[in-house]
């Protein structure tokens, strides 16, 4: 009877009301779900056709939109800029005027009598390297191919600007012998007469769902098993067959056993999808790998050519990373991640929580739950400690997190992987010490879990004050005075506490690599190859006597180029001790030559230890840190 009325009330208005000031109440416009498809079967020029039935209007105009922006990718990402001929087409079959209002926005003229959108969608894989566009990270992008569909479907569909909280329906059309993975609700499924092609339907409450539940179609690989109370769908395309869903089933089973015990009564999701794409280097594989995360599921893109080893390492430490966003910001978050706005998106300012804290957790339950040695976390935090300083180690987290759109502060993104791990194990070790190893971060997050929730956003400028209410004040000043302000972290200090200590060791490394990382960096306005900061911890580099900032012109003979850059750095990878060298170098405008033939290369770098003066105090800290 409900929707009986609600269909008669909407055929009084439209039959009734003024033409120019007639709307239909948001409750009753929220109740008939926007009608969506996406037909897989009619791909042509490699682009997928979409239609948008509203079905609903009766106001002079209205925006349709495209996401700008998606959470968890922290950047501009245009998805509008990947639709073509978008037409608004009325009753009658005629189109009505549309005007491209900036890159994801149409308005559309005299929209009572709008029936349909219709548009184009070209993906986002085969224009990574190619086009002008602002570069879209893989696993939040888009692939179209005859034998693979990746259906982040915040690329597919769009949104009318009003109603973003309306309920949406899906019909995705797609050759019968397709394998279709996804998590977003089925309601059917209906074959072509000649059994080609089924329609799979879906339903969404509102279009956050749509963005938030990623599809894969085509030639996949999918395994489903049980973890505990959790349904894992592991679903995996890897275009020339080198790895499989069983294959990594073993790894992902062991890792989600092991993040389950580590997270306890922590439990939000009765099931978790893992869509990996595996990238074979072919033209129009994408180049952006990691993954992106979503409340249920993630998106991973890795190299097709890893060995099993490799890939399984991956997997760990990064589907580990996504499944961790179940705690944050997924369940603790602030109104930034609450109330998105997807063309005009607005950050918080906790970074430094989202992900970094989460990328600690997905370092720290590996330690934890036996799958590494405290020996092998130890070097990871000490990698961690060397790659965050290659950032500006004086800045405040906080400032950087709410501006990260712009420079400087989006240069020092990737510091929240790095540093922002480190406040995380900071916070820890500083809970455990205090309470001799009853609290720790992950309890005040379990204790943020329940006091805020997924339904429930903190307030971003008071939340650093909350966290000194349900803390102590060693965190409080931590907090104040090393992600508020721009304090360097004292690690010394901090690891103190659980008695380790750093002592310099001397380790062979190769010729383009020292304990700072990379030791050649390019410049792309002056189009240069040159030797960065790094270098002065490489020793046979050091013997030569080349200097920072040194300009590469040729190696072995060869030009360096923009061109052929990779190329070169790549055959340096590959030089072997004995083998005879020439460099040109440019310094200051002279020509400096470097002939040598190749000794082993070693950098130094403080290594990150158990000391043999730990106190009992502080062991036992550390092995309530480490193991519980």
């Amino acid at each position: 009877m409900k929707n009986c009325f609600a269909f008669i009330l909407l055929s009084l208005l439209i039959s009734c009301g003024p033409k120019s000031t007639v709307f239909v109440p948001n409750d009753l416009a929220k109740s008939i779900p926007i009608a969506t498809s996406i037909d897989l079967t009619l791909v042509e020029d490699d682009k997928v056709p979409v239609v948008v039935n509203p079905g609903r209007f009766v106001v002079d105009s209205i925006i349709y939109r495209m996401p700008r922006a998606v959470q968890g990718s922290y950047d501009i990402e245009d998805f509008g800029n990947y639709i073509e001929g978008l037409k608004a087409i009325d009753y009658e079959g005629n189109e009505l005027k549309v005007i491209k209002i900036d890159l994801n926005s149409w308005s559309i003229s005299d929209a009572k009598n709008l029936d349909k959108i219709t548009y184009l969608v070209n993906d986002t894989f085969d224009i990574e390297t190619t086009s002008n566009f602002q570069r879209v990270f893989s696993p939040s992008g888009t692939n179209i191919s005859p034998d693979n569909y990746v259906l982040n479907l915040h690329g597919f569909i769009g949104y009318f600007e009003s109603l973003k909280d309306s309920q949406y329906t899906l019909d995705v059309t797609a050759p019968a012998n397709f394998v279709r993975s996804t998590a977003l609700q089925n309601t059917g499924l209906k074959s072509s007469a000649d059994g080609t092609k089924i329609t799979s339907s879906y339903f969404a409450s509102r279009y956050f769902d749509i963005t938030d539940n990623p599809m894969m179609y085509g030639e996949l690989d999918v395994e489903e098993f049980m973890v505990g109370n959790v349904k894992i769908v592991l679903s995996v395309y890897s275009p020339n067959n080198v790895h499989s869903a069983i294959s990594l089933k073993e790894t992902v089973y062991k890792m989600m056993e092991a993040q389950k015990s580590y997270l306890g009564t922590i439990n939000s999701t009765s099931r978790y999808d893992i869509y990996l794409y595996l990238s074979d280097g072919s033209a129009g594989s994408p180049t952006g790998f990691g993954a992106l995360e979503h409340h249920t599921s993630t998106v991973v893109v890795l190299q097709e050519r890893a060995s099993k080893e490799r890939l399984a390492k991956s997997m760990t430490d990064i589907v580990a990373h996504e499944f961790f966003h179940i705690l944050t910001p997924l369940t603790v978050h602030s109104e930034d991640v609450h109330y998105f706005d997807y063309n005009d998106p607005t950050f918080s300012k906790h970074l430094w929580m989202y992900e970094g804290v989460t990328e600690y957790f997905a370092q720290h339950f590996q330690v934890y739950q036996d799958l590494i040695e405290p020996e092998d976390y130890y070097r990871v935090i000490n990698r961690q400690i060397v790659s965050s300083m290659r950032y500006d180690d004086a800045m405040s987290f906080t400032e950087m997190s709410e501006n990260i759109l712009d420079a400087p502060y989006s240069d020092n993104y990737l510091n929240v992987y790095q540093k922002g791990a480190l406040i995380g194990m900071c916070i820890d070790i500083l809970m455990r010490e205090e309470t001799k190893g009853t609290r720790s971060l992950l309890s005040l997050m379990k204790e943020l879990s329940v006091k805020y929730g997924v339904n429930k956003p903190f307030n971003d400028d008071t939340f650093i004050k909350e966290l000194a209410k349900m803390t102590y004040p060693t965190v409080s000043l931590f907090l104040e005075n090393n992600v508020e302000g721009d304090l360097p972290i004292n690690y010394d200090k901090i690891l103190e506490k659980v008695g380790l200590k750093f002592e310099k060791e001397q380790v062979e490394t190769n010729y383009v690599l020292s304990s700072e990382g990379f030791i050649l960096d390019r410049d792309e306005e002056s189009e240069t190859l040159f030797f960065s900061s790094g270098v002065k911890r490489n020793s046979f580099w050091i013997e030569q006597g080349v200097l920072k900032n040194d300009i590469v012109k040729e190696i072995n003979g060869s030009k360096v180029t923009m061109d052929n850059f990779r190329m070169q750095i790549g055959r340096m990878f590959r030089w072997e001790t004995g083998q005879d060298i020439e460099m040109k170098l440019d310094r200051n405008g002279e020509e400096v030559i470097i002939k040598a033939k190749l000794t082993p290369a070693f950098t130094f770098t403080k290594m990150l230890t158990e000391s043999t003066e730990a106190s009992e105090s502080q062991i036992k800290t550390r092995n309530a840190w480490l193991k519980g």
